[in-house]
């Protein structure tokens, strides 16, 4: 009975036979390394976001007069609202972390390159989309650092030409940062901006599995095997859907299930993130100053301004890049330049071969520079913008943007090594 009930569902709306697309039957390279757990990390963190926000508004309270008291009877007095708040607030600082990482190993191995240039801008759509989600919850608890951390993120829309004073009325809902802010972001974090971000993911993950995964060498798995290939047991064995049998070919080589062997490798990823992440909750949620800033546990006042104004440290790289620049309207543009740049990656890399492991030692010192700037321009955004920290970070500036220019200039003709023609 229950079998026929089953296929009765499945008749009408096929489920299972997608999770055989999407999961158990997908054919994954059999080559995959450490830095491809973060994509699933990714996807379990925006799910502990989701369900504890759905908790937390439960006993929020949007407005100027109670948001701030509301988030102290979370932390008093509901039941197991301080974990609540803790598992949310070190959550979101634990999804930049997978999503950098993430982004990380796209670059390693050229992820972005042809044909998967469209995954990579629903995944920067994805980034996008993340900050304005982080930047809209951390005014949410109303404290010091949030209320003039807002203040002047949103003064940098003022610079623009023309609209800049009537979009910032826009954005803020009043003349100053006000209750009418916070109510209409408190709308946005909890409403409009989960869905895209929900919707990106899906398309992101579509995208992927149409175009299949890259892997450490960048080489792709040959779907169609035309009898050229000498075939091992394993690759005889392995059973795929049918979507991913191209020209009638049921063998796929070089590839293994998703299911078992990644799930497998994916959840025992979890349990050691898992482990990490309960650790910071319990014996260090403010993150050093760096998750919680300490001026945030006072409540927001628009008569005193802290000593040194800085957001959270995932946008500190981009606020480097603003502060380093005394003209406010150049700043801005150098700041969402450096995103943009990240976005434009697939055709700023001009080269053919993906994976680093096969290109040149010049684009590995490249990509080492790019790395050190943006972890040098991360710090150096928390620190008060004034003397040896300002020539830093235009320094560390120039070095980020030289990154993709020093790319776009050698990749064309760069010298790499021969790829292997099938997976190592």
């Amino acid at each position: 009975m229950f079998k026929n009930v089953m296929d009765w569902i499945e008749y009408r709306l096929p489920f299972m036979d997608k999770m055989k697309l999407h999961v158990t039957q997908y054919p994954a390279p059999k080559n995959f390394n450490f830095w491809y757990l973060f994509g699933s990390l990714a996807i379990l963190v925006l799910v502990n976001q989701i369900l504890t926000g759905i908790w937390l508004t439960m006993n929020y309270e949007p407005s100027a007069e109670g948001a701030f008291r509301s988030i102290e009877y979370i932390m008093r007095d509901v039941e197991y609202g301080w974990l609540l708040r803790y598992m949310h607030s070190t959550g979101a600082s634990a999804f930049f972390v997978v999503v950098y990482l993430h982004m990380l190993r796209g670059m390693l191995y050229g992820s972005y390159q042809k044909p998967r240039e469209l995954l990579w801008i629903f995944g920067m759509l994805i980034y996008l989309v993340l900050m304005a989600e982080a930047f809209m919850g951390y005014m949410l608890p109303w404290g010091q650092m949030s209320f003039w951390g807002a203040q002047v993120i949103i003064s940098i829309f003022g610079a623009l030409p023309i609209i800049g004073e009537e979009l910032t009325l826009w954005i803020r809902g009043d003349y100053v940062i006000s209750g009418a802010t916070l109510n209409r972001f408190f709308a946005l974090h909890v409403i409009a901006l989960p869905l895209v971000l929900v919707i990106l993911v899906f398309l992101h993950i579509m995208a992927l599995h149409e175009v299949g995964s890259n892997n450490p060498d960048g080489v792709d798995i040959k779907r169609d095997n035309d009898g050229s290939v000498e075939l091992t047991e394993a690759d005889k064995k392995f059973q795929f859907h049918p979507h991913f049998s191209k020209g009638g070919k049921k063998v796929i080589v070089d590839a293994i299930p998703f299911h078992p062997y990644y799930t497998v490798k994916d959840i025992m990823g979890a349990a050691v993130f898992l482990f990490i992440f309960a650790w910071v909750i319990f014996f260090w949620p403010e993150g050093g100053g760096f998750f919680l800033e300490r001026p945030n546990f006072e409540p927001a006042n628009p008569l005193k301004t802290p000593d040194h104004i800085a957001p959270v440290w995932y946008f500190t790289p981009f606020y480097a890049i603003l502060a380093a620049i005394p003209q406010k309207l150049v700043g801005a543009i150098a700041m969402f330049g450096a995103i943009l740049a990240l976005a434009l990656l697939p055709w700023i890399d001009r080269g053919k071969v993906r994976s680093i492991r096969y290109r040149s030692t010049f684009h590995k010192w490249n990509m080492a520079n790019f790395c050190i700037s943006f972890v040098a321009l991360g710090y150096l955004g928390t620190q008060e913008p004034v003397g040896i920290n300002v020539i830093l970070s235009r320094t560390f500036s120039f070095t980020y943007f030289a990154f993709f220019v020093l790319l776009w200039v050698y990749s064309k003709n760069e010298n790499t090594k021969p790829l292997p023609e099938r997976l190592t």
